[in-house]
């Protein structure tokens, strides 16, 4: 290796141990699925190693802006972590997340973003430009519950996914949105996925805020975008149910 390049692999190792640090902290901590009724469909889909289609609607933390890569989102990093928990799957991943939409927004977009691509799988990411446009929660909550249930009447299995801890939402009226994406889950009996908590806990586990907000104070950095993704990837599989024998064990004869 040439003296240059030697050196500025030298001073890169510091940066790249640090990214590496981050992400690692952050699914080490990981986050489940609240408990819910099972996805179903996908766990059939897993199950048969059949191809898994998923659509992600959302906003701008979907879409992934500041990440040019669409591998690097997290939904692009959700897809690239099940196939590999899961080598031999198939994922076809829609990403419809819309720069500045909000929850009545995305519920416009079902019929086209959604339901078009006929999803196994949605993943619905809400309520971070709500709070931030100072829409109440409680207004939204029966859309949120409106919009769960037209997913779920077409046949997709349903997760929720709430905020981003981040600087501009904790400045926020954030506490009450939270808590509409919770009771919604619960009433609908969906599973949520907490990026919220995954954040919070990762930080308050010792990373800076800025390992996993980008620049602006609201969206993900290339490691929250991973970490959000991959720690949803491993908590889809984790909620699936433990396979079932094929063949029930053989009942003893009664002696005679």
């Amino acid at each position: 290796m040439r003296p240059g390049l030697l050196a500025l692999a030298l001073a890169l190792l510091p940066q790249l141990a640090l990214a590496q640090s981050a992400i690692e902290t952050c699914l080490a901590i990981g986050q489940p699925l609240t408990e819910a009724a099972p996805l179903a469909r996908t766990a059939a889909r897993l199950r048969a190693n059949e191809p898994l289609r998923i659509v992600a609607i959302g906003s701008s933390s979907t879409r992934g802006l500041w990440q040019s890569d669409p591998a690097l989102t997290y939904p692009g990093m959700l897809k690239s972590e099940l196939e590999l928990l899961k080598p031999g799957l198939q994922v076809a991943i829609t990403n419809s997340g819309r720069n500045a939409d909000t929850i009545p927004g995305n519920v416009a977009r079902f019929e086209r973003d959604v339901f078009a691509h006929r999803p196994d799988l949605v993943i619905w990411q809400i309520g971070t430009n709500d709070v931030t446009w100072l829409q109440s929660g409680d207004s939204l909550a029966s859309r949120i519950v409106e919009g769960i249930r037209q997913l779920k009447a077409r046949g997709a299995d349903v997760v929720l996914m709430d905020q981003q801890y981040a600087p501009v939402i904790l400045a926020s009226n954030h506490s009450k949105m939270q808590a509409s994406i919770a009771e919604a889950a619960r009433q609908e009996n969906v599973p949520l996925f907490s990026r919220f908590d995954l954040m919070r806990r990762a930080v308050e586990g010792g990373l800076p805020m800025t390992a996993l907000t980008s620049w602006d104070g609201l969206h993900s950095s290339a490691d929250g975008y991973a970490c959000v993704g991959r720690a949803l990837a491993r908590a889809i599989v984790a909620a699936m149910p433990e396979p079932q024998n094929e063949t029930a064990p053989a009942k003893r004869q009664r002696r005679k």
